[in-house]
């Protein structure tokens, strides 16, 4: 396909309720429509919880349960704590017609708030297709890391990626960094980047403004940055992308790692 309709979710989370967060994900996903993909933010039914001895799933739980029946006619993808051989992860989930299409285990964790004391950092890249679009997802701190983001690209066996994809807790102290950050992501690996974050105060008191953003191959926005709870409808085509890599092949020169 040519075309991608492509949701993303800017929403509250209710700290440590995957019941609440699901509840009102699910009125935003009937909101979308079928053959979509749809992004949820970072951590999206619990907020960003240092404590995953309480709030992790195995990949049976119910909220990846959830993940796949929501699914049944859109690619439906975020990240959630997850538990596996007695190590917890911050974990990218991507389900389609009910089966995990893909998953990544975040790489750079956000030593900051403690995250690498309690989860584990992933060790590998991840792309994956759907509708005919090559998708790398990323997570959070990931953001801050180039080299890796250039690894995933420039390493991807099955070609550059088309789609960059940032799922978010990131607060509003530091949200001049995630939007110059998204720009320079985009525009130095020549892909469509989108950032989904989420908005409102977890427990601890750290705010979030969202700024869910997507920003064309040169750099162009084609979603400005926004504060409200909203879900954005975007459609990425491939030929503009496709041509501009053709006139400017910049990825080609690119030196290793």
């Amino acid at each position: 396909m040519s075309s991608l309709n492509v949701f993303l979710i800017q929403t509250p989370i209710v700290w440590e309720n995957p019941i609440a967060n699901r509840a009102r994900l699910q009125w935003h996903l009937s909101q979308t429509m079928p053959h979509s993909l749809v992004v949820f933010p970072e951590m999206f039914s619990t907020g960003f919880s240092m404590n995953p001895e309480k709030v992790a799933e195995t990949m049976d739980g119910e909220t990846v349960q959830w993940m796949s029946e929501m699914s049944f006619d859109r690619m439906v993808c975020g990240s959630l704590s997850i538990k596996e051989n007695d190590s917890y992860f911050n974990r990218f989930l991507a389900f389609y017609k009910g089966e995990l299409v893909a998953q990544y285990d975040k790489r750079h964790l956000f030593s900051y708030g403690g995250e690498h004391e309690v989860y584990s950092a992933g060790g590998q890249n991840c792309v994956f297709e759907y509708q005919g679009f090559k998708i790398a997802p990323f997570v959070c701190y990931d953001l801050r890391f180039p080299a890796w983001i250039r690894k995933t690209v420039i390493g991807s066996p099955m070609g550059y990626p088309d789609i960059l994809l940032f799922v978010a807790n990131w607060p509003s102290v530091r949200i001049a960094a995630w939007n110059v950050l998204l720009k320079a992501r985009a525009i130095e690996n020549q892909a469509y980047v989108i950032g989904v974050n989420r908005i409102g105060n977890d427990e601890k008191g750290i705010a979030h403004n969202g700024h869910t953003q997507a920003i064309k191959f040169d750099g162009e926005y084609m979603l400005e940055p926004h504060q409200r709870e909203a879900i954005a409808h975007l459609v990425l085509e491939k030929n503009p992308l496709n041509l501009f890599r053709e006139r400017f092949p910049f990825l080609g020169d690119a030196d290793g790692f």
